[in-house]
């Protein structure tokens, strides 16, 4: 059974940090693209950073470029997000998303963390 599992969300002021991880099992992340998503009350589900399964190339919503960093540790099968300069925009649940074109089986969904920047 393939399960991703979020954590690492939380209460944090504007210009705060917080570092969320995506543990896998059932899968091994290094062979999936893994993304991350969120989204905002009453709003669609937003594309926030990929890392590829390939090359390991990130990419990231223009919202996000230069604050966001994903990552991945093979060796703990965990996909982390480290924000940084968080504003209160960026305020949602964040989830954990891993495709694979080669691999049978997925996407899968991980449940989701909520995020929230406020003073």
């Amino acid at each position: 059974q393939v399960q991703l599992v979020e954590s690492g969300g939380g209460l944090v002021q504007p210009g705060g940090s917080l570092r969320l991880s995506c543990l896998a099992s059932g899968i091994s992340v290094s062979r999936y693209t893994m993304r991350w998503y969120r989204q905002a009350g009453g709003k669609e589900r937003q594309l926030v950073a990929v890392i590829t399964a390939v090359g390991g190339r990130t990419n990231y919503a223009d919202s996000v470029k230069g604050r966001f960093t994903i990552s991945r540790d093979n060796g703990e099968n965990t996909v982390y997000l480290q924000m940084n300069s968080l504003k209160p925009e960026d305020t949602a649940v964040y989830f954990c998303h891993a495709d694979s074109a080669v691999v049978t089986g997925g996407p899968y969904w991980g449940q989701g963390t909520q995020v929230t920047v406020s003073s």
